[in-house]
Parts: C-alpha cells; sequence; structure tokens
C-alpha cells in the first residue's frame, strides 16, 4: 500500500483542465500537510505560481481554477469526514496515517468529490484519481486507489 521510496511525479499529459486540477489538488494538499500552509497563502501560491506554469522543465496544464479551489478548500474543511470514509475501507492492520501523504491526498481528494460533487458521474471520479496514482505510483497502487473509491462510493452515493 504505501511505499518509502521518494515519490517524484512522473510528467504525463492531462488532457483536460479539470484533469489538470485534480493532479493540482492533490499537490496542492501534499504540500499544505507538508507545511501547514494556511489555506488563503496555499491557493494564492498555485493560482499564481503552479496553474500552467512550467517548473523544472514540466509544463503544468491550465486547470479549471475553481474546480481546483473546490477541491482543495472542500479537503481542508471536511478532512476529518473524508479521513473516516477512508478509514472504514482501509483494512484494520492500515490505518490511515501509514498510508504515505501522496495516496492520503489522493484518497481524500477523490472521497471529497464523492461525497460533495454529484455533479460528476461516480466512475468518473473514480477514473480520475486512479489516472492521478498513476503520476505518482505504479499499477499496484492506482488499483488499490480504484478500490477504496469504489467501496467510498458505495458508502457516500447510495
Amino acid at each position: 500500500m504505501a511505499s518509502r521510496k521518494k515519490k517524484r511525479i512522473r510528467a504525463r499529459a492531462y488532457p483536460t483542465a479539470r484533469s489538470a486540477a485534480r493532479l493540482a489538488a492533490v499537490q496542492a494538499l501534499y504540500q499544505q500537510e507538508m507545511e501547514k500552509t494556511p489555506l488563503p497563502s496555499l491557493l494564492h501560491e498555485f493560482h499564481h505560481h503552479r496553474l500552467g506554469a512550467t517548473i523544472e522543465g514540466v509544463e503544468y496544464a491550465d486547470a479549471e481554477v475553481d474546480f481546483f479551489d473546490d477541491v482543495v478548500a472542500g479537503v481542508d474543511g471536511r478532512r476529518d469526514e473524508l479521513d473516516g470514509f477512508i478509514a472504514r475501507r482501509l483494512p484494520a492492520d492500515w490505518p490511515l496515517h501509514r498510508l504515505d501523504r501522496p495516496m492520503r491526498q489522493i484518497l481524500r481528494a477523490g472521497a471529497y468529490e464523492l461525497a460533495a460533487r454529484i455533479d460528476v458521474p461516480t466512475g468518473n471520479v473514480i477514473s480520475e484519481y486512479v489516472d492521478v496514482a498513476k503520476a505518482f505510483y505504479d499499477a499496484k497502487e492506482s488499483g488499490f486507489v480504484n478500490g477504496i473509491l469504489d467501496a467510498v462510493a458505495k458508502d457516500v452515493r447510495t
């Protein structure tokens, strides 16, 4: 489930502004957890220095800013609730805090969309976060994301 190796984002194309927003949201949430960056500062930094920028030779796609803001602020505001949805679906011997930080953010963002963005079809949410997982992880971990988010969807969308 969690790997001790340092994660580096794999360069890949994110074809839609919403897909790019999801990847950026996971990155922002990761930064927030690592650095305890206040939400307004975090959003400002991403709006002005990350979304659509080229950083270390990697070009970041233009993201749907309102969607990015909604996911980041939604996860920030509902973190405990989202963690509860995820924790109920993890093995008893593998609590949420044992997952590495990028994985926690992927699952939180996906769980937020499933719980709060009923305008986005379940299959789209799961597929998009499986794709985000592929930017950080191998097939095993992206399958893990698929399984956890599918189970969370059954809890929050029935």
